[in-house]
């Protein structure tokens, strides 16, 4: 059985999408410093090219978790793998991530980093996949909405592969029904 990728969001949608939520986030953090925590390994090219467009000053720090194996649906399981560097006490803090759907893994996460002492915490996802949620996650900036499809390109990976393709793409498997 092979695969290939059909382009779901080409890489103009998303760099225009990006270049609008930073101008928001400036807008919203105006005169604040805001701190951007990235979920590794998805969420890294979102933030770098997110970064780039928020024109109040930023600070970032880097944590993975994990809850997928090489299957393409969440386990439920969520495991730090590295924690933040600095504490989040007294920052306005933007949890960056590359997609949103069960909110499992989201849910666990906003709620340790709210006990860490944040004088804010907001969500910022690329993509969400609202209809598979199954625990309630507020996301506060929201790239696309996306359909139930399994996505790749753009940090997303399909067991390791395809994180670099400058694209939002669905990854198709010939022969399938």
């Amino acid at each position: 059985m092979s695969e290939h990728v059909r382009v779901l969001l080409s890489e103009e949608d998303v760099d225009k999408r990006i270049q609008e939520i930073g101008e928001q986030i400036s807008k919203d953090y105006a005169g604040k410093q805001v701190h951007l925590v990235c979920v590794l390994k998805g969420g890294v090219f979102f933030l770098c090219e997110l970064a780039k467009r928020i024109t109040v000053p930023v600070s970032m720090d880097f944590m993975s978790v994990s809850s997928y194996g090489s299957a393409t649906k969440s386990s439920g399981v969520v495991k730090i793998v590295k924690d933040l560097d600095e504490p989040l006490k007294d920052k306005d803090v933007l949890v960056v991530e590359d997609i949103v759907d069960s909110g499992r893994t989201l849910s666990y996460l906003l709620d340790m980093l709210r006990d860490r002492g944040p004088k804010s915490i907001k969500l910022c996802t690329l993509l969400d996949k609202p209809e598979r949620r199954v625990v309630d996650v507020n996301v506060d900036y929201t790239g696309f909405s996306i359909p139930d499809e399994f996505v790749v390109g753009y940090g997303l990976d399909y067991d390791q592969r395809y994180r670099n393709l400058p694209f939002i793409g669905v990854v198709e498997f010939d022969g399938e029904e």
